[in-house]
């Protein structure tokens, strides 16, 4: 594992602006600390922390993987149900939760520079300047694997397969069950409304960059971990 203990922070314009995509009801977001993007320099170098931002610049492809909106994403819950990049054959435990915490799913999409996507919530929503793309199951009507890409799509743009299982995580309002993912496709510059960065941070960093209490336990395991590296 790379040893890089640089000091990160995050920078913002001064003045609002509004997201190009609307959110669910149509309505326009404004983001009232928009996120700087990070240098081109920052791309390609395993060290360093990508900040990708709505529409913004981002390479052609990274990793030999090229960087293309998904167009044809599944449009409602009987599509995502059937959703590419589920593995079927995931050995994973019976999920259990409790009434003051349902039940949520999300991605952790490694790059093969060892490098970890996150995303930063609109506005810092929940309290998160940036953390990794989860959401909140709703009811039976997806499994957590298709629920944990859809939810990955909506809040980094990237299009993800799943590899493997992470673990299910206590949060502050629902029990999370992270999968391990690799990016097969999608563009950060194309994220929804939900998030206004999309960031590709080193492992060591990741306490600096999701400094949330409740991701602790998840950076953890990702810097003891060499997968990727």
């Amino acid at each position: 594992m790379m040893d890089d203990n640089r000091e990160w922070r995050m920078t913002y314009h001064c003045h609002a602006i509004q997201h190009p995509r609307l959110d669910d009801q149509g309505k326009p977001v404004i983001i009232s600390k928009p996120t700087i993007p990070s240098a081109p320099e920052s791309w390609p170098d395993p060290k360093a922390v990508a900040v990708f931002v709505p529409d913004g610049s981002e390479p052609a492809a990274m990793n030999g993987v090229a960087f293309a909106p998904w167009t044809d994403h599944p449009i409602n819950d009987d599509m995502w149900r059937y959703v590419d990049g589920q593995m079927d054959d995931l050995d994973e435990p019976v999920m259990r939760f409790d009434k003051d915490r349902p039940p949520a799913s999300g991605c952790v999409i490694e790059e093969p520079d060892g490098r970890v996507w996150l995303v930063s919530p609109s506005n810092a929503f929940g309290g998160y300047t940036t953390t990794y793309p989860k959401g909140k199951l709703d009811g039976d009507q997806i499994s957590p694997q298709a629920n944990a890409i859809k939810e990955a799509f909506e809040e980094s743009g990237l299009k993800a397969q799943i590899t493997g299982y992470l673990g299910d995580f206590k949060r502050g309002t629902s029990i999370t069950r992270l999968y391990l993912a690799r990016r097969v496709g999608g563009s950060p510059s194309a994220v929804g409304w939900e998030s206004q960065a999309v960031c590709l941070v080193p492992r060591t960093m990741l306490d600096q960059v999701a400094a949330h209490r409740n991701d602790k336990e998840i950076n953890g395991l990702l810097k003891a971990s060499t997968q990727g590296v």
